[in-house]
């Protein structure tokens, strides 16, 4: 089940295999840097910051809100 709090896991774990830095992930984006501090604490955030992150990642958007398991981007 999606929840602002395991998309920030998703996130987080998603980064960390690709060896991304979190906070340069955010500054690249141009999200503001308490975005992740706000989904661990249930707050939503938009679809299209939610596409950037997803874009940036290299990962579907289904991916990171756990719909899939696949992480690829269907093109």
């Amino acid at each position: 089940m999606y929840t602002s709090h395991n998309l920030a896991i998703k996130i987080k774990e998603t980064a960390k295999i690709k060896n991304i830095v979190i906070k340069q992930m955010l500054i690249d984006c141009e999200l503001g840097s308490n975005t992740m501090s706000a989904l661990y604490h249930g707050k939503s955030i938009a679809f299209d910051s939610l596409a950037k992150i997803a874009d940036y990642l290299d990962c579907s958007v289904d991916y990171l809100l756990g719909r899939t398991d696949n992480p690829e981007v269907n093109k």
